[in-house]
């Protein structure tokens, strides 16, 4: 089994990065929630919403290819860029990744 680093970005002001250990197989959505880190996932982290997006940094050869569906949601997400992805579908295969999570408040509520 393949450990790997995920780095961590908040947009949210007042939260510092963080650096968690990361599982070969295991979507940035699971590890967030294995270390008590607030990411939406409203569909419950089967590409069904796009609460979980975030922006992937650096690493983006080191998860897997983005799918059509996951496209589509992103296309609806708040403030997509062309470095956006799901959480729920962020799944390394192969090395360290760096993501920043936008401004989660704005779901609070939803």
């Amino acid at each position: 089994m393949s450990i790997f680093k995920l780095k961590i970005n908040f947009e949210e002001q007042g939260k510092e990065s963080i650096e968690l250990p990361i599982v070969g197989g295991e979507s940035v959505l699971d590890a967030c929630m294995d270390h008590g880190i607030e990411l939406q996932h409203n569909c419950g982290g089967v590409c069904g919403c796009s609460t979980c997006h975030v922006y992937v940094l650096k690493g983006m050869d080191n998860i897997q290819e983005i799918s059509d569906k996951e496209e589509d949601f992103i296309d609806r997400a708040v403030r997509p860029r062309i470095t956006s992805r799901l959480g729920c579908q962020c799944v390394v295969i192969d090395g360290d990744i760096e993501v920043t999570i936008p401004d989660q408040s704005e779901f609070l509520g939803h």
